[in-house]
């Protein structure tokens, strides 16, 4: 189930595998005040995604965006790729709830790794600020990018990560 909390602790809380090593060593440097990363976050046009390539089949997806209120959400999930989502700047609401609680609405699998499933009720709310993170695995619909009381501009970053380069070697 989905994991939250700042760097640390969630670094801490997963077994070590190369591409999470990756994906948080990035996610480090987003956090890192005046970094490469966090100047290019805070560039990001409101309303915008840049993808940026990390290796071994990582990506991350800089956005900037008014956060929504939670009748505008959706349930979403993936199945290739476990998220994880960074807020740099600003606050979320992000809402987690098992996936087989819910019913497929939209398969978006080819090319995106994207389902959206029908409005639920229920599952638990993560109130996420910045330097904080949640990881979503694929057991983990998510209904991200909420708005905290009035919508406000979020910075953040979605780091996919392959559920195949995600397992350790045994």
């Amino acid at each position: 189930m989905a994991l939250f909390g700042t760097l640390p602790t969630v670094r801490a809380q997963l077994a070590p595998s190369p591409a999470f090593a990756l994906a948080f060593d990035y996610v480090a440097r987003c956090l890192q005040p005046g970094s490469p990363e966090a100047a290019r976050i805070a560039a990001v046009p409101a309303g915008e995604t840049v993808r940026v390539e990390l290796g071994a089949g990582v990506f991350a997806l800089e956005q900037a965006y008014l956060a929504k209120p939670a009748a505008e959400g959706r349930w979403e999930g993936h199945e290739r790729h476990i998220d994880v989502q960074v807020i740099v700047s600003g606050r979320e609401l992000m809402g987690v709830i098992d996936v087989n609680r819910l019913a497929l609405a939209e398969d978006l699998r080819e090319p995106r790794d994207l389902l959206f499933f029908a409005p639920q009720d229920g599952g638990s709310t993560l109130r996420v600020g910045a330097g904080e993170l949640a990881v979503f695995f694929p057991v983990d619909a998510h209904m991200p990018s909420l708005a905290d009381g009035e919508p406000s501009l979020v910075r953040k970053t979605v780091v996919k990560v392959p559920v195949a380069g995600a397992a350790t070697a045994a």
